[in-house]
């Protein structure tokens, strides 16, 4: 792999390793992203907002790295924050014409990590309204598009984060995700996204999908990816419900391989999730890379319940009551799909969600029972490459199982550490990905699995397209 000279197209591991050697400043680093976003972000469109005082805040960590005194381990390292978290100083507008301008007036748990960490976030980037879909549009702000091909969506719901991370707008992206929302952009964008374990990383305020959505990295490498990590699982008093797990380097063990450990190859989520020609190929080049690697893999069912029905529930109700919570004379200005959801599934019974609940605890118990005979899953990510960007939402619940979620949301329910990996382009070019999960709280292992695949496949890093990418 050629070495990159530009800063942008830099890891963030590569980027601290300059710094410390004093061969190039967060500043210098900054300028190379600022200039990338003034030539590709116009069309790319990935930010609601960018931080007029990132330039302040790479200033104020070259002046610590010229003392040697660096505050942590993402000193000046360029990052973005999706608009579904509180960032003090800005507006949470999640997408939707319905929110307030106001700012928030404190940071969420995870931006707080990565600010004590010294990371210079550079502004907020788009999501679909609320988080609810995969097609990366919003009401507010329009139609995100990928930088490896503009005709194409990023995915969602962490669009901008996707974009961002695509285009090389810094090496780390903040998402979140509750059914897939960083995952599956990750695997549309050629990125490494990371779902952690339910309650790795804090959350406040807790949103609608609260009870199966997590904060994680979007980054071009597992390795930042878990550095990243590192900085945002930090135990905050504000989430009740967060692990208070010690503090860790993520990175640790990471390239110590999967020798000797059990794969399961599986396709059945308690459905049969579609999947294409082309990602059949990955899936089946992801296995066998883990086993030239000394996994023992093999084909295996968990016996899951059907994930679609259960998942079907919580994100029904979680859309109404979001809607419940928007004022009526305002509800027009809301997306027609996520209306559209909310009024189907906004009259299900409380004995019919208990019911879902408990189906969820089932699938958690089934999936706890399967690793104690494997050590890690394999799935694919996607059932298609990034689809058109254009195209309008049409049958939201159908397109749920047909074209965004039917590979991740399980993993969301069980709340286990799932992490997307890209393992190649298909024969237009696009990224294609496969998903690696382990047992719930084994997020080290998780890692391990995506970082063998990483270091087997052959993947560009970004698209060499710059402002003129077809």
């Amino acid at each position: 792999m050629t070495v990159p000279t530009d800063p942008a197209l830099m890891t963030a591991e590569t980027l601290l390793a300059l710094y410390a050697r004093r061969a190039l400043s967060p500043v210098e680093a900054l300028q190379a992203v600022l200039h990338r976003v003034a030539e590709m972000n116009p069309w790319v469109n990935a930010f609601a907002a960018m931080n007029p005082r990132a330039v302040v805040a790479a200033g104020e960590s070259e002046a610590r790295w010229t003392a040697g005194r660096p505050m942590g381990p993402l000193d000046g390292v360029p990052a973005t924050v999706k608009d579904l978290l509180n960032m003090a100083g800005f507006p949470t507008r999640r997408g939707s014409r319905t929110t307030s301008a106001e700012p928030a007036t404190e940071d969420a748990p995870a931006v707080l990590g990565l600010k004590a960490a010294g990371a210079v976030i550079i502004g907020k980037t788009t999501t679909t309204e609320f988080g609810w879909k995969s097609p990366g549009d919003c009401p507010l702000h329009g139609i995100t598009r990928n930088p490896w091909n503009r005709e194409r969506t990023p995915g969602g719901s962490s669009s901008g984060a996707g974009a961002a991370g695509a285009a090389c707008f810094g090496p780390l992206h903040l998402g979140t995700d509750a059914g897939g929302s960083i995952r599956i952009p990750a695997a549309f964008c050629g990125l490494v996204g990371v779902k952690p374990s339910y309650g790795r990383v804090p959350q406040w305020p807790h949103g609608a999908f609260s009870g199966v959505a997590c904060a994680g990295p979007m980054a071009r490498t597992v390795r930042d990816a878990a550095l990243m990590l590192s900085a945002m699982a930090q135990p905050d008093i504000r989430d009740p419900f967060c692990l208070t797990d010690e503090p860790r380097d993520w990175r640790a063990g990471i390239e110590e391989g999967v020798s000797g450990l059990r794969v399961a190859v599986v396709r059945r989520l308690g459905f049969d999730p579609p999947l294409d020609a082309e990602g059949e190929a990955a899936l089946a080049g992801a296995a066998r890379m883990l086993e030239e690697a000394g996994a023992v893999v093999e084909e295996a069912d968990p016996g899951l319940p059907d994930t679609r029905a259960i998942f079907a529930r919580v994100w029904g109700v979680a859309l109404a009551r979001l809607v419940a919570t928007v004022p009526p004379e305002r509800r027009e200005m809301l997306d027609a799909g996520l209306m559209d959801v909310a009024e189907r599934e906004g009259g299900m019974s409380a004995v019919d969600f208990l019911g879902a609940e408990a189906l969820r605890i089932e699938a958690a118990h089934v999936m706890a029972r399967f690793h104690q005979r494997h050590d890690l899953l394999l799935t694919a990510a996607t059932p298609t490459a990034a689809f058109a960007a254009d195209q309008p939402t049409i049958s939201p619940r159908e397109a749920l199982w047909r074209d965004w979620a039917p590979w991740t949301s399980a993993f969301n329910l069980t709340r286990q550490p799932a992490v997307s990996v890209p393992v190649g382009l298909d024969a237009e070019g696009m990224p294609r990905a496969v998903q690696v999960a382990a047992a719930l709280h084994r997020d080290d292992v998780a890692l391990r699995g995506a970082r063998a695949i990483e270091r087997a496949a052959a993947v560009p890093d970004s698209p060499t397209a710059l402002p003129n990418a077809a």
